[in-house]
């Protein structure tokens, strides 16, 4: 094994060394990756235009509708220099629904395939939507449990396990399966990861529910405030473990793993007031502020279906926006 392969986990799968062609019928064939067709680059026509949109020469500077192949789209934005200048590198993010392949056929699309074409196909896509992305970008892929395993792994290969940021759990039924015969599945998954391991997330403001524990009963002029945040060290810290002597003359011993702060630091937070003696002295409080609040990291875990929806929502609103159009440009590729 090289050494570069030590310790690293690979999903294989038939054909994995071999390249696919979408045909405009929906089905897919093996060529070599050598094809001259693989790298073809297509270009993109105007199809109609919804509302106002700007010149021909600066299109790319308005919402694009891409009809055709998704590969032939994203290898589109990457490689036609009126497209690559704003796309390439430069993507925030790329939500990607793809067929989830329950195996059952469907009006609309076949999703049905092999699982070698299935991994083959998502394979190539994610390559062309990691080049796409910019450093801080991130890439959101829905699925369900028919080939969750397998997209991780492949997303894995593609953008490296490190770059693994998390799978979200979505309601995305407001109604059980009462039909089901073991249990009603009513949740998707989004696997999401970045570009650059180093990604942070953008914290959220706290809702009604996570700042309903700041109140203001002394009309303090900083807002409302909570006393109940930790004074202690979440880890032993000998140099930590001071007592502290009150304007009164109490003594008040240090937690057991010593307090959060040094002895100066606590001090100065003191007479600051954000470190605050009880009406007895024995011990203390830090108050902190609703309006300092920095924001809270959003859940892996979207259950609440007025803030996230839910598959009959969603298809509801297809149905009230799509009577009319909105304003868009739609292209094909060719």
């Amino acid at each position: 094994m090289a050494p570069e392969h030590r310790g690293r986990l690979e999903l294989t799968w038939t054909n994995k060394d071999q390249a696919l062609l979408w045909s405009e019928d929906g089905a897919y064939r093996w060529v070599p990756p050598a094809d001259y067709r693989v790298a073809e680059v297509r270009l993109l026509h105007d199809a109609g235009q919804v509302g106002e949109v700007g010149p021909a020469t600066r299109r790319a500077a308005d919402n694009l509708l891409i009809r055709g192949d998704a590969l032939n789209a994203l290898t589109s934005l990457a490689r036609i220099p009126e497209f690559q200048r704003g796309s390439l590198g430069k993507v925030k993010l790329a939500y990607l629904d793809p067929p989830f392949n329950t195996q059952q056929a469907f009006e609309q699309y076949d999703d049905a395939l092999e699982h070698s074409v299935w991994l083959t196909m998502m394979r190539d896509r994610l390559l062309q939507v990691r080049t796409l992305l910019a450093p801080s970008g991130t890439a959101w892929v829905h699925c369900d449990d028919s080939e969750q395993h397998r997209l991780r792994s492949v997303m894995d290969e593609v953008f490296g396990s490190s770059c693994y940021v998390a799978t979200i759990v979505w309601r995305s039924s407001d109604n059980s399966n009462n039909d089901a015969k073991q249990f009603s599945t009513d949740h998707n998954y989004l696997l999401v990861y970045a570009r650059s391991e180093d990604w942070v997330s953008d914290k959220l403001p706290p809702t009604s529910d996570q700042a309903a524990h700041f109140k203001n009963p002394d009309n303090d002029p900083r807002g409302p405030w909570f006393d109940g945040n930790p004074v202690n060290s979440p880890n032993p810290r000998e140099n930590l473990r001071y007592t502290i002597v009150t304007p009164g003359g109490n003594r008040i011993p240090p937690p057991p793993n010593g307090w959060r702060w040094s002895e100066e630091t606590l001090w100065r937070r003191i007479a600051e007031g954000e470190i605050r003696f009880n009406a007895d002295e024995t011990g203390i409080r830090r108050r902190t502020y609703l309006k300092d609040h920095q924001g809270l990291p959003a859940s892996s875990l979207w259950v609440d279906l007025a803030e996230t929806g839910h598959n009959r929502q969603a298809k509801s609103e297809l149905k009230r926006l799509f009577p009319g159009r909105q304003d868009s440009r739609a292209v094909r590729d060719s």
